[in-house]
């Protein structure tokens, strides 16, 4: 408990300081999530998973946020849905994202231009095909690709080619596939089918022009070990999520692969942060909070004063916590390339 006291802010008042001004209610709760990154997750032995729902790429959340946090080692491992990994290729193949500034438009008038909107940002519909046409190319064409494999891997290998070819795609900007693979940091999708990337992969395969089949169990084990490592090792795991839905799901899911179907004694996720709008009194997922996630082994009972959700758009918070972290900069543990290590170690438990 502590005294409302806070000092008057000043026109250059630091981040910091505007944290501390945050007294009372969500803004409160913001500040002290600010606080558990600093003192808590930024530490060393810390392994992170980021959880990415909602349309944070299309409004430029992946340049101005998470490739720098993925650069300073603050993220380590990530589940997200296709559609941000899908778009955050349209910047970098020249396709201009507005932000308009109102939310009320002519939509049949923007559908007749070809334009998609997003709330208040619209692009033109071309950025879609052109995307399109980027991961059919991957997809039929690299021999990689031939193959099952996991989520993880076919980003990796996406993400390879656009850092091979950079100049020659004519990208302009920093993708999220490009800065995980140059960092070895994994991107999982929970549900690869429920996104144009996935709509890509099933046409292809459908139309016999690909022998790649996305396999989702690959991805749940993988986590899970990549979780399992991090304690095996005499670490600490947190997520940090961002809206809720299905990769929230899938990160905290870890832990009860672990104990409840592995069979393994663990405690749960150390350090929970999450920045959510949904309430939880409606049962939906995106609004459960981390005592709710105790009940189902997700996260460490006696952790839970590590354990912050912030009732707020992301939007907000994600560029407070962005500059937060970024003041602790950890080397990168570049997670990619232990996957199979962690596997190694999960399968030697399970004799």
């Amino acid at each position: 408990m502590r005294t409302i006291n806070p000092k008057p802010l000043s026109a250059q008042a630091s981040v910091a300081q505007v944290l501390d001004a945050m007294t009372a209610y969500n803004g409160d709760r913001l500040r002290q999530a600010c606080r558990l990154v600093e003192e808590k997750l930024t530490k060393p032995d810390v392994t992170i998973g980021l959880t990415l729902a909602g349309a944070m790429t299309p409004a430029g959340y992946d340049i101005s946020c998470l490739e720098p946090l993925m650069r300073s080692g603050f993220i380590d491992w990530i589940v997200t849905t296709g559609a941000n990994v899908y778009h955050s290729l349209h910047q970098a193949m020249g396709y201009e994202m507005r932000q308009t500034g109102v939310a009320s438009w002519d939509d049949v008038k923007l559908r007749q231009q070809r334009m998609i909107r997003i709330y208040d940002i619209i692009f033109p519909e071309e950025a879609l095909f052109k995307a399109d046409l980027f991961f059919q190319q991957v997809v039929t064409q690299s021999p990689e690709m031939q193959k099952t494999m996991g989520t993880a891997e076919f980003y990796n290998i996406c993400g390879r080619y656009i850092i091979e070819r950079q100049q020659t795609l004519g990208f302009q900007f920093k993708t999220l596939l490009g800065t995980a693979y140059e960092c070895g940091v994994p991107i999982y999708t929970s549900s690869p089918g429920d996104s144009s990337i996935g709509m890509n992969v099933a046409a292809l395969e459908f139309q016999g022009k690909t022998r790649l089949q996305i396999n989702s169990a690959i991805d749940v084990n993988e986590t899970a070990a990549l979780v399992y490592r991090a304690k095996k090792l005499g670490g600490e795991s947190g997520v940090f999520i961002l809206g809720g839905g299905s990769p929230k799901n899938f990160a905290l899911q870890t832990e009860p692969q672990i104990q409840q179907i592995f069979n393994l004694a663990e405690a749960g996720h150390t350090y929970f942060v999450q920045i959510t709008d949904a309430r939880p009194d409606t049962g939906g997922l995106s609004g459960a909070t981390p005592s709710e996630a105790l009940t189902w082994g997700k996260v460490d009972e006696e952790q839970l004063p590590n354990m912050i959700v912030v009732y707020t758009d992301s939007t907000i918070a994600l560029p407070l916590i962005t500059v937060t972290a970024l003041a602790y900069p950890r080397q990168l543990k570049r997670l990619y390339d232990k996957r199979e290590e962690a596997l190694t170690l999960l399968r030697v438990a399970l004799v």
